[in-house]
């Protein structure tokens, strides 16, 4: 090869390079306006849809996190998606600029966690493992903050309704996924479960399981049977 072919070959290498470079960091900022500004959770799929085509969308996401990684606000895996949330070890500068906290009864908390950590649970079974009647009051509450769904009904008489954890249940706790839930010794240290509860290695799957049934709207507009 000759040395003119040489060097060309290499500027065009080299040119390559660069417009690749500036190509993802083309994508880098416009994932960070999308993830700022969306109006629904940021998800891989979300963002491959909005990128120029090719886009390694997950190399974006990595050098994204590492651009706000040490920053006040950071890059935040929270129910599949992303989000932008303030750093966590600034909370103490912050406190008095979030408001009053939402505040929930201890027992609503334990109803929270055994739903968490036991989902798909009914009002019975969730009475089973506290040892206590639950008020309908309380999964109403829950209800309200939309951190439990009403998954489905479980196949056995009375046809009781099955409850679930959902995505504001994981954005509102920073969690990716249920999986991420503290450990059974640690959430007994915080005070949110009764150290006689058991817990289980929790999932979150939004599939109905064998013993459930789809809701029926129509039933519910009457008010679901509790079980």
């Amino acid at each position: 090869m000759s040395a003119a072919r040489s060097a060309g070959a290499v500027i065009f290498a080299l040119n390559e390079d660069t417009g690749g470079r500036e190509a993802h960091h083309e994508a880098i900022r416009i994932a960070e306006a999308l993830i700022f500004a969306a109006a629904e959770l940021a998800t891989p799929a979300f963002l491959a849809a909005r990128l120029p085509s090719g886009t390694d969308v997950a190399a974006v996401l990595a050098d994204l996190g590492r651009a706000y990684a040490g920053r006040g606000i950071n890059l935040v895996a929270v129910a599949g998606g992303f989000v932008f949330r303030t750093a966590s070890d600034l909370a103490f500068a912050l406190a008095e600029e979030g408001g009053e906290p939402r505040k929930l009864s201890r027992a609503a908390m334990e109803v929270l966690a055994i739903i968490a950590y036991h989902q798909p649970a009914t009002r019975a079974e969730i009475e089973e493992i506290r040892g206590v009647t639950t008020s309908k009051g309380t999964l109403d509450v829950l209800l309200e903050t939309r951190w439990i769904r009403m998954r489905g009904r479980r196949k056995v008489p009375g046809r009781p309704v099955t409850y679930g954890t959902t995505a504001e249940f994981l954005a509102h706790f920073g969690l990716d996924a249920v999986a991420d839930l503290p450990g059974l010794d640690e959430l007994q240290g915080l005070g949110m479960l009764d150290r006689r509860l058991p817990v289980p290695s929790p999932s979150d799957d939004t599939l109905l399981h064998e013993d459930e049934e789809p809701l029926d709207p129509a039933s519910l507009a009457l008010g679901p049977e509790d079980g």
